[in-house]
């Protein structure tokens, strides 16, 4: 027996950085990858503009509790335009591209006949599959984020900037207020893990990239539309979007955590069981491109 044979082969982890890296530079890499942050990135500066033509021809805003509550507050603070816009983009844009990148992440590398080459090389299906979600979630943040800047951005050229008046009445400086920002913003990643997790699920049923995510996002409009019927409120309370727009919360002095928790531990609950599901399918499955 030869020295090279006597070494035992040490077990490939479980977790790797290089993986990772080549994934996460793979996706936005990708055209349809920076098509998507551009409607991101666009969708606060036309929120920005509109206001700012309503407010010139004397309008006011509109407004109510909640996220349009946001915008009657854009003109007298620019900073208001990164919940406002948190707050539009949230019940769909957001989750939509979530539901792209996900949807395709196991099915589109099937599509393309890359996913057996990725499965015989040191990758392996359980970390492949953690390495997926985890790409999945960093285009969570990095989304948000994206919308976050734009309207920072797009809310200082147009608007004023200062302290900032919080929901419950509070007045705080401008530099908290941008700390409230950065947290609604972290809030909002956050939100987008239960999409994530059933998109990457359903990515591990087919072999069709365009199939994966448009049932990913035909399920998202659909789950939407249940959360807002009346007589389904019980239901409700179980269904990821439900507490999106709890991030409002974070504008109170003192914060209500209590929609946040719940929030929190539903995406939770939805990565647990969807991840389970995505994990047993995925390394059971017979791959064959």
């Amino acid at each position: 027996m030869s020295q090279a044979e006597a070494v035992p082969r040490r077990p490939r982890p479980l977790w790797s950085l290089g993986l990772l890296r080549s994934e996460i530079t793979m996706t936005f890499r990708r055209w349809r990858t920076l098509a998507l942050l551009a409607v991101l990135a666009g969708v606060p500066v036309l929120v920005g503009i509109a206001v700012k033509i309503e407010t010139g021809d004397g309008g006011a805003g509109g407004g109510g509790a909640g996220g349009p509550a946001f915008i009657s507050q854009v003109s007298n603070n620019g900073l208001f335009l990164v919940f406002a816009s948190l707050a539009v983009t949230l019940p769909f844009f957001l989750p939509m591209s979530i539901g792209v990148i996900a949807g395709d992440s196991i099915a589109g590398e099937a599509h393309g006949g890359t996913l057996r080459y990725l499965l015989v090389a040191p990758a392996g299906r359980s970390r492949l599959l953690l390495v997926k979600f985890a790409t999945a979630m960093t285009f969570c943040l990095v989304g948000t984020l994206v919308v976050a800047l734009f309207a920072l951005v797009t809310g200082a050229l147009l608007f004023p900037l200062g302290e900032i008046t919080l929901l419950s009445g509070t007045t705080v400086s401008f530099a908290e207020g941008l700390l409230r920002a950065l947290a609604i913003a972290g809030a909002v990643a956050l939100s987008l893990t239960g999409v994530a997790a059933v998109g990457l699920f359903i990515s591990t049923l087919t072999s069709s990239g365009i199939s994966a995510m448009a049932t990913t996002v035909g399920l998202l409009i659909t789950v939407q539309i249940l959360d807002t019927i009346p007589q389904l409120d019980a239901i409700q309370p179980y269904l990821f979007p439900h507490y999106w727009l709890s991030f409002a919360d974070l504008l109170r002095d003192p914060v209500y955590w209590d929609q946040l928790q719940k929030n929190f531990g539903l995406q939770a609950l939805y990565a647990a069981v969807f991840g389970a599901a995505a994990w047993a399918r995925f390394t059971t499955r017979d791959i064959t491109a």
